[in-house]
């Protein structure tokens, strides 16, 4: 039995998880052995990934003192972990979804990433989506195409001028 006083740890502790991170994904890992657990909680802490294991109550006390996050709206039923990202918010979401095509295990009840909280049902939605290094190098790409342009412009205007340039030259020494 545990204590009021490891409970209360416990709470806290996931409170300041909560506030930590970009993202959080809800999973019922009912089926999976120790081994695999073991070598899941492995595969996310090389991607700046954690698993927490709590009580329902727990969790959902978590969720109301950390304040404003939401969490899954039909509550905790069965046993729920909680994967929290610390590094790109949608890499979780590509990790569960290729482990559960590959094993059919966990399940995703659900995630809030950046504060938008998703379904169980979204899961392939929210891995396809670009990861933020992606959206990054997009928009950079973007504001350095007009630059690229205007200097490819000039470029062709003196190109131009030193041909016309030249055709002249030649032109009156003949």
């Amino acid at each position: 039995m545990i204590t009021k006083q490891r409970k209360a740890e416990q709470v806290q502790s996931l409170v300041e998880k909560f506030k930590k991170v970009n993202s959080y994904y809800f999973i019922d890992f009912t089926g999976m052995n120790v081994e695999t657990t073991l070598q899941f909680r492995r595969e996310l802490k090389k991607k700046q990934m954690e698993l927490k294991v709590a009580k329902n109550t727990l969790l959902e006390r978590a969720l109301s003192e950390a304040g404003n996050l939401p969490g899954l709206k039909d509550g905790f039923r069965g046993p729920t972990g909680v994967i929290f990202g610390y590094g790109d918010p949608i890499e979780p979401a590509r990790i569960l979804k290729e482990r559960i095509e590959k094993f059919q295990q966990p399940i995703f009840k659900g995630a809030v990433v950046e504060g938008i909280a998703y379904g169980a049902d979204q899961l392939k939605t929210l891995a396809a989506l670009p990861s933020k290094s992606d959206i990054i190098a997009s928009i950079l790409g973007s504001l350095d195409a007009p630059i690229s342009g205007i200097i490819g412009s000039i470029n062709a205007v003196i190109r131009d001028l030193a041909y016309l340039i030249e055709e002249v030259a030649k032109k009156n020494s003949q």
